[in-house]
């Protein structure tokens, strides 16, 4: 007799000026430029509005409308719904906290460590700064434009929009445009406000559970009243104060209006069949504007109207063509995502394309692939080919046969050049005799592989044989490759380089021995000496230097080099086996798509592919760069110098664009996709160096043009830039032509120093006798590329691609080459109204986005069973296509995300139904809402509404339901305020509104670890996360599955070490990634500034002295008991938390779960239970994930009276580890799959006892059980109730067969050595089975029973003696005498609910819970004199950070 509906609120503790404060972090994300414009314009605004939250709203909004686009407005206000920024005003916050504020100060500043908020005392703090260090600045962090990169840092802290900000922003302002300082301003707020804030962006569902044993709670709640209370539009609230007369009809009337609405009769199955279908006709047969208020209507609420819609296939969401996983991105990278493709599509039309070709244009793939770069390998000298040498002439030649099925892991033999190893070896260095042997390897044992050398040896002519070995080495292959063929000379050279002793080095006697032993009667000198005629391929060296391959030896498998360290003679045996399997797949590919047929010549068509190279420069070919922002478009030029010093970065770069004049190859008007401009210092020789190679490049290509920019050393005067003007005049009035032949001259040294030694330019070029002086040219165009130029640095702008300065004329070639083939052409075939300057500002716009994946073309898709809403004509459109069955979980997320979309920007939406049919069970058993608002909403009276909440109406009466999160991954939420038990909702029995409130906990940083030297995870290291001043605030275990780690935090700056003791001990940090601290720091340092999840990659490696060491060797313990010691709640009555620490052997450690009112009833006493009977201390141990607030309110409380020690462990479900959606089976999880790590190493034995049981014995006796070695004890099902045994399905089938005369245990009561089950890494292998296992929904129906009797193989169990569980169901009556525990197992003949069983089977059950009850009775009444704060110790948390609420009133 409820109407339900669900609100979460999310309130943070900015709440008003915080909006200010988004706003500038939403532009900082745009540009730093943009958001130092946004400082200086808001610097005091207090007084710009009246005081209502809209009022301040609206002017955030009319401010953001002179910086953003509409599209981006949008944007911004979808932001500040989602409260996208609060996470990174806390992290700030938090920065701020820690260092710590000066007393009495609202804004404060820090020099070099030092911090004060009296403006008088900055000077002399500037004076002696530089003796103190810098101090570490975060990505993050708002850095002013410094003239001089190496002043004195000083960080500002202060909240936008106060008095306060504005003086010290001018003061700081003053002196950073002098040069003084390096000017850093972080946001902080004195006095934050202490409300809290509503989050967005997570499901909430309410799903239907399963009644067949009754599991619930017969304790009455008092239900919470809702005044409004409205049902179909009838406001029974206010109907029941207006006529109070009639309130028993008015309560008929609200109950026949639910029942007959939304109750739930069961479908039979030939109405399930085509429920999909009929869903998806009803949506198709909605207006388009209304057909996604359909579809979200009727998959969220499908369980009710499955009566009416008279079908699960795939669903997918494509965003301008790239795929949205909703599993796995949140509507936080989602709204990333938006952003930068409005960048994108805003950009490109703003250099004026027609908005059809911009999504053409999107669909270009121009990132650099991450493969490997190659180098053109068609020179060596070869020794052997596959395809013409008679010892492989028995294999098949047709490239069909890589299509032919093998076995995994057997190498195919056809005869092609599939696979081709270069050498380039120097042969007088000792690893060369290694490398070869492996070669020689290889060919001895017919691999498909063809071999090739390249020796790199003294290529001067005066140098021969019999002075030099490498030569003498050289020419004798060259000889015997002659006289006999390469695999003899192969053969000598193996031979010569066998003579070397160990540690030696290769002379000319080992060659010439080799040679008079094979060839008695040949001159040796006549090969050797100095007119020898086998010098062929001694230009190895120049090849070698040509391709920058890095140091010698190189190896090149398919022109790829190989690692430094892939070249130890194993190491190199396995991984070129290993790129040969690799390699044949890419191969099977191209043959099948008909790339590849067996005319062509193999190795051409592998030098064809895109990513090899003419030379390999790894600054170059590095993914990291800086880019140019060319998108603007303005008639701005740089002449106009007083107008251009007040453009933004963006206005001058198109100023520049628009100023340069260029030279080519030829004066014709073709299209040239790649644009170099060149900048230095053309008065210095380095300047000239770089501008002759660049021309010398650009009169080999027809593709490039080139530009010129003067970066002067020191400032200009007209001694000190002859060149540069001259060049500069040059490119002004000449034709490109004269210009080009002009510039080479001045290019070149010679001309330098006589025109320095005061010869007239004129003797070069009489053209420039007049108006050459008049010209002037600072351009101060570099200084927007690099936040700090150097002057006089030199660099090459590519297609606005900044690169450092290392360059020659070939890697001008490398440069051209790469930029052809990832982007230049492919732009240039896209764009209509083509001009080399739109290829280059396309270029660097599409470049400079984040690599992603591959978009998806939809044109093919059948515009059958389609929802279709069209964009507005001319405006900018994101192409939206989503693909659903829509009665699944995915439709129930993706229609409110699809309407969010819509009215947040203009889309262009097809949604195609992807139905599935021959449904035999209700495809969705549960109630969805998605909470996401696009953007903030007002009350009547310009207050800020309650926020985004998710609300249930209408709910039917009949089934029970259970109610689950549906939460970013990396939200850590708990429940914090509801009187129901939210496992097992019933609706008929409450008289008002369920109401629940959860809250975001912790942000999850989340992390993999391997071990350099071995490869493989540290199994058992420990991390700790915290500050400077507390350095453990957290603390974790790494997993041997992908070394997988997890910490929780709250938003902020924080250090993650190794744990003091043995992880420090035995490992080192080796290197990082993904964390904010630079490569060679000690400490990691890891900003958590966003809800987005943060997964960070650490690599370690043990110390030199520590190699042998083991971490989980036997005989140690790390002493500190601390697993997430946040959470040590309760101490013993006894004790004080100060006192020495029991001895850990005199502590029974037992785990425990429990969800929903009912279980934690049967927890408590079983708690009780085990107290009465055991006499040495216990500390209990309780999953804190779905305790209700209740449980965990009254805990200390309990703990206080019975004198117990407890702690609540938490751990978030791994997201690489396979979900489970339904409640009971993640707890069922949890029992079992993270014993390893949710644990402190400290405990090495606990015990787990189900929640249902009565224990009837000291449980010490169990604790101290020999298991005998294997890692867990568990007790067998019972055998003696044979009335049963039609029940017992371990005796037949797959189990029988697979357990072969062992056991089935049961899960209820178990012991677990720790120590043991993390040495033979039990952990790691049960969820490596249960992740197999679990991809079938019909396996592991028990998980937490059946997963380890399944691998009681692998993991053996011991089996405990009988009577320590007995169960009614299978043991007999006889054994209840001996029992030590009892449980109270389902009974699948009698369904006998547990409360009852409890009672009947128990005789003490009812005692213990009168006593529970009383004192629970006792803790209510304290709780309401308010005499319960003492138990009440909460989390230890950082001071200042911020816990945000998501509250969550589920109102049902």
């Amino acid at each position: 007799m409820a109407t339900a509906y669900l609100i979460v609120l999310c309130y943070s503790l900015l709440k008003i000026k915080g909006a200010f404060i988004f706003y500038s972090e939403f532009l900082a994300e745009e540009s730093q430029d943009k958001f130092w414009d946004f400082v200086e314009a808001t610097q005091n605004i207090e007084n710009d509005h009246d005081d209502t939250d809209q009022a301040y709203y609206d002017l955030i909004l009319k401010r953001a409308s002179v910086l953003l686009s509409p599209v981006q407005l949008n944007l911004l206000k979808f932001a500040l719904s989602l409260r996208a920024y609060s996470s990174t005003v806390h992290s700030f916050q938090q920065i701020a906290t820690n260092e710590p504020p000066p007393p009495g100060c609202k804004a404060f500043f820090n020099v070099h460590g030092q911090t004060s908020c009296d403006s008088e005392r900055l000077k002399a703090m500037l004076d002696n700064a530089l003796e103190r260090p810098k101090p570490y600045l975060f990505k993050g962090d708002h850095k002013f434009r410094s003239a001089n990169p190496d002043a004195p840092v000083v960080i500002l802290y202060a909240e936008l929009g106060t008095k306060e900000f504005s003086r010290f922003h001018q003061l700081m302002l003053s002196k950073a445009n002098k040069g003084l300082i390096t000017y850093v301003l972080r946001h902080f707020l004195s006095n934050p406000s202490k409300g809290k804030v509503l989050l967005s962006g997570y499901g909430v569902e309410l799903a239907i559970k399963n009644q067949e044993y009754k599991a619930k709670d017969d304790t009455q709640v008092q239900g919470e009243n809702d005044p409004v209370d409205e049902v179909q539009g009838f406001l029974f609230g206010k109907l029941k104060t207006n006529y109070p007369e009639l309130k028993e009809q008015l309560k008929e009337l609200r109950k026949h209006l639910i029942e007959s609405t939304n109750e739930m009769a069961p479908l039979k199955v030939w109405q399930m069949q085509d429920l999909s279908f009929q869903t998806a006709a009803r949506i198709l047969g909605a207006p388009s504007v209304d057909a996604l208020n359909v579809m979200r209507d009727l998959s969220q609420n499908f369980p009710t109207k499955a009566r009416y819609s008279l079908q699960p296939g795939d669903s997918a969401l494509f965003i301008n063509g790239l795929h949205i996983d909703l599993d796995v991105q949140d509507i936080f990278s989602v709204f990333d995502m938006l952003r930068n493709e409005a960048r994108v599509m805003e950009g490109l039309r703003s250099l004026l394309i027609d908005t059809p070709y911009i999504h053409d244009i999107l669909k270009l793939n121009v990132q650099p692939s991450d493969s490997d770069y190659a180098v053109d390998i068609r020179s060596p000298a070869w020794i052997n080919n596959l395809e013409t040498d008679g010892r492989y002439a028995s294999w098949p030649s047709n490239v069909q046969e890589l299509l032919r099925p093998t076995f995994p892991g057997v190498i195919r033999q056809i005869r092609k050049n599939f696979h081709n190893l270069v050498m380039i070896l120097d042969p007088t260095l000792e690893n060369t005799a290694e490398l070869i042997s492996v070669a020689e390897m290889f060919y001895s044992n017919n691999i498909p592989l063809r071999i090739g050398v390249v020796f790199v040896v003294n290529d001067s002519d005066e140098v021969d044989g019999m002075q030099d070995a490498g030569v003498a080495l050289l020419r004798a292959f060259n000889y015997i490759a002659d006289d006999v063929d390469s695999q003899m000379a192969f053969d000598a050279i193996i031979s010569m380089l066998n003579r070397v002793p160990s540690g030696g080095k290769l002379k000319v006697e080992h060659v010439v021995g080799v040679l008079e032993k094979r060839y008695p009667y040949v001159e040796i000198s006549s090969i050797l000496g100095p007119d020898s005629a086998y010098d062929n391929n001694r230009k190895g060296k120049a090849y070698y230097e040509q391709t920058g391959v890095g140091p010698l030896p190189v190896v090149l498998y398919n022109g790829m080099p190989l690692q430094r360290e892939q070249l130890d003679p194993d190491e190199l045996e396995t991984v070129v086996m290993h790129k040969i399997l690799e390699t044949t797949s890419f191969f099977q590919r191209t043959v099948y798509l008909g790339e590849l047929n067996s005319d062509h010549d193999v190795v051409d068509f592998i030098m064809n592919q895109p990513n090899v190279v003419p030379r390999i420069n790894s600054r170059i070919l590095s993914t990291s760069r800086n880019y140019l922002d060319l998108s603007a478009t303005n008639n701005h030029f740089i002449d106009e110098y007083a107008r251009f010093l007040f453009l933004d970065t963006k206005d001058k770069n198109a100023a520049v664009a628009n100023s340069m004049n260029y030279m080519t190859k030829k004066d014709d008007g073709i299209i040239r996709p790649v644009t170099f401009w060149v900048v230095g210092d053309f008065d210095q020789p380095s300047g000239r160096q770089l501008l002759y190679d660049a021309i010398r490049h650009m009169k080999t290509s027809n593709n490039v043009r080139l530009g010129v920019i003067n970066n002067p050393s020191e400032n200009l005067s007209n001694e000190k830039s002859l060149i540069a003007r001259a060049i500069w005049a040059a490119m002004q009035t000449q034709t490109a032509n004269n210009a080009k032949n002009f510039i080479t001259k001045m290019a070149k040294e010679e001309t330098a120093q006589a025109l320095y030694g005061g010869r007239d330019i004129a003797d070069y070029d009489g053209l420039f006798a007049q108006g050459y002086f008049s010209v002037g040219m600072d351009v101060p165009l570099f200084k927007s590329a690099y936040e700090s130029p150097n002057k006089g640095q030199r660099a090459v702008i590519s297609n606005g691609r900044v690169k450092g300065e290392v360059f020659n004329q070939d890697d001008f070639l490398l440069l051209e080459s790469i930029i052809l083939k990832t982007s230049g052409e492919r732009i240039k075939g896209k764009i209509q109204q083509l001009a080399s300057d739109l290829v280059m500002k396309v270029d660097a716009l599409l470049s400079s986005q984040p690599k992603g994946e591959a978009r998806i073309d939809f044109l093919s898709i059948s515009h059958h069973s389609a929802v279709k809403i069209r964009p507005k004509e001319e405006d900018v459109y994101f192409d939206v296509v989503a693909v659903v069955d829509p009665v699944t979980r995915d439709a129930q997320k993706l229609a409110p995300l699809l309407l969010v979309l819509k009215q947040l920007v203009n889309v262009n939406l097809r949604v195609f139904m992807n139905c599935q049919s021959k449904l035999s069970d209700l495809p969705l058993k549960s109630f969805y809402r998605y909470v996401l608002e696009p953007e903030i909403s007002f009350m009547a009276d310009s207050s800020f509404a309650p926020g985004p909440m998710a609300k249930f109406l209408d709910m039917p009466q009949s089934p029970l339901f259970t109610l689950n999160l549906n939460t970013p991954e990396s939200w850590m939420i708990e429940s914090v305020h509801t009187r129901y038990d939210l496992d097992n909702i019933y609706l008929e029995e409450v008289d008002s509104v369920v109401a629940a409130e959860y809250e975001l906990e912790y942000l999850l940083l989340e992390g993999h670890c391997f071990d350099v030297t071995t490869g493989q995870p540290p199994r058992g290291l420990q991390f700790t996360l915290g500050t400077a001043s507390d350095p453990v605030i957290v603390d974790t275990i790494v997993m041997a599955n992908l070394g997988y780690f997890q910490l929780k935090a709250n938003p902020g700056a924080w250090i993650l070490r190794l744990r003091k003791g043995r992880s420090d001990d035995i490992y080192k940090i080796y290197s990082h990634d993904g964390t904010d601290s630079p490569a060679e720091a000690d400490d990691l340092i890891v900003v958590l500034n966003t809800f987005k999840s943060k997964i960070i990659k650490v690599k370690v490696q043990k110390k030199p002295e520590m190699m042998n060491e083991e971490l989980l060797s036997d005989g140690t313990h790390e002493n500190d008991s601390g697993f997430w010691t946040s959470l040590t709640r309760g101490f013993t009555g006894a004790s004080k938390p100060e006192e020495p620490k029991q001895e850990k052997d005199d502590v029974i450690n037992i785990f425990s779960v429990a969800s929903g009112h009912l279980y934690e009833r049967f927890l408590r006493i079983m708690m009780l239970s085990v107290l009465k009977h055991t006499k040495t201390p216990v500390k209990f141990w309780f999953l804190k994930n779905y305790l209700s607030p209740i449980f965990k309110e009254f805990i200390p409380y309990m703990a206080e009276k019975y004198g117990f020690q407890y702690e609540l462990v938490q751990y978030k479900w791994p997201r690489w580890l396979h979900q489970q959606t339904e409640k009971q089976r993640i707890i069922w999880g949890y029992k079992i799959l993270f014993l390893d790590v949710l644990f402190p190493l400290a405990v090495d034995k606990f015990l787990f006892v189900d929640a249902d049981q009565i224990v009837r014995t000291d449980l010490k006796e169990l604790r101290d059980f020999d298991l005998e070695g294997a890692p867990y004890g568990y007790t067998p099902f019972c055998e003696s109730r044979r009335e049963m045994d039609g029940y017992r399905f371990w005796k037949s089938g797959y189990w029988a067969s697979h357990l072969a005369g062992r056991k089935y245990h049961i899960s209820a009561l178990y012991v677990v050595d720790l120590k043991k089950f993390r040495k033979i890494a039990a952990g790691d292998r049960l969820r490596g089975q249960y992740q197999g296992l679990s991809q079938d929904p019909n396996s592991l129906s028990n998980l937490d029973q059946d997963l380890p009797n399944n691998m009681i193989h692998q993991v053996p169990i011991k089996s405990l003696p009988q009577e320590w569980l007995w169960c009614e169901t299978w043991c007999d009556d006889a054994s209840k005498q001996k029992a030590k525990t009892i449980d109270l197992c389902n009974n699948p003949q009698t369904k006998e609910p547990k409360l009852q069983a409890a009672v009947r089977i128990v005789a003490e059950w009812s005692d213990y819970d009168q006593e529970i009850k009383r004192i629970y009775n006792n803790f209510l009444e304290e709780k309401e004199r308010g005499t319960t704060d003492s138990y009440q110790q909460t989390d230890r948390k950082h001071p200042g950070t911020c816990n945000i609420i998501l509250q969550h009133n589920v109102y049902i």
